[in-house]
């Protein structure tokens, strides 16, 4: 039996991993904005297996709100075997472009909250000095793209973050993994135009996170094609990069 911390556990990446976690017994502290979507998924969990389900509403920009999410969490769980962060937004590239405060709002929901996460649960598992902390993150951080750069900052910004972590964490016997997916049939990508031979379902790409969790994996691209794919636009010359249209 596990006991996981999910914030913005609503998302589809997040309820899949949340779905296998709970076949095996697990109780879990769930965060999230919305009372309804979290209900649904506590009632999913709980009739696939699960044990104690918490709830908490938050919104993970709400950083002065962070400190009593993890001390309800902790009086919840007593311990954190896995904290998942999941929460985040796609941003409009064009409209970021435009409005200032829209790209600081948007690199605070994707970027900002998810670092004051990972600084305040970093110390919680430094003390526990076991557990597994595990960030979504995205393909988009590994080179700034015209078509969404605001996004890429943002998330390439947290990747940075977790490497510092992950060294900084090791001595102290706690495992930091930075999940990189590439482009995942979510409500978030609904509308976009992607292609569909990469396009990856949520159930599997939770498959791949679990696992990765599993075997203490330090960086994982689900799918794993998406390591070949972002290597190769990491390598392309930056005279030619910043001719495409990526």
């Amino acid at each position: 039996m596990k006991r996981v911390l999910i914030i913005g556990a609503t998302s589809a990446i997040a309820s899949a991993c949340a779905r296998l976690w709970a076949t095996e017994g697990s109780e879990f502290f769930l965060v999230a904005r919305s009372a309804e979507k979290l209900d649904q998924t506590a009632a999913d969990l709980q009739g696939r297996g699960a044990g104690n389900v918490t709830l908490h509403l938050m919104d993970a920009t709400d950083i002065d709100a962070h400190p009593a999410m993890l001390q309800a969490c902790m009086s919840a769980l007593k311990q954190i075997d896995i904290a998942l962060i999941a929460h985040g937004t796609l941003p409009d590239q064009k409209a970021c472009e435009q409005d200032v405060n829209l790209a600081l709002k948007e690199f605070a929901n994707n970027g900002t909250s998810v670092i004051a996460l990972l600084t305040l649960l970093a110390n919680q598992f430094e003390t526990q000095r076991c557990g597994s902390l595990a960030v979504i993150s995205s393909v988009a951080g590994d080179r700034g793209r015209p078509s969404n750069y605001l996004y890429g900052t943002a998330k390439a910004a947290v990747s940075t973050f977790c490497e510092g972590l992950q060294a900084r964490l090791f001595k102290v016997g706690v495992h930091v993994i930075t999940i990189k997916p590439g482009f995942v049939d979510t409500p978030m990508t609904q509308g976009l135009t992607l292609p569909a031979a990469l396009l990856a379902k949520p159930a599997q790409v939770a498959e791949r996170i679990v696992a990765g969790i599993a075997r203490k994996a330090p960086t994982l691209y689900a799918p794993g094609f998406w390591a070949l794919i972002m290597w190769v636009i990491r390598s392309i010359p930056q005279p030619l990069f910043k001719r495409l249209n990526l």
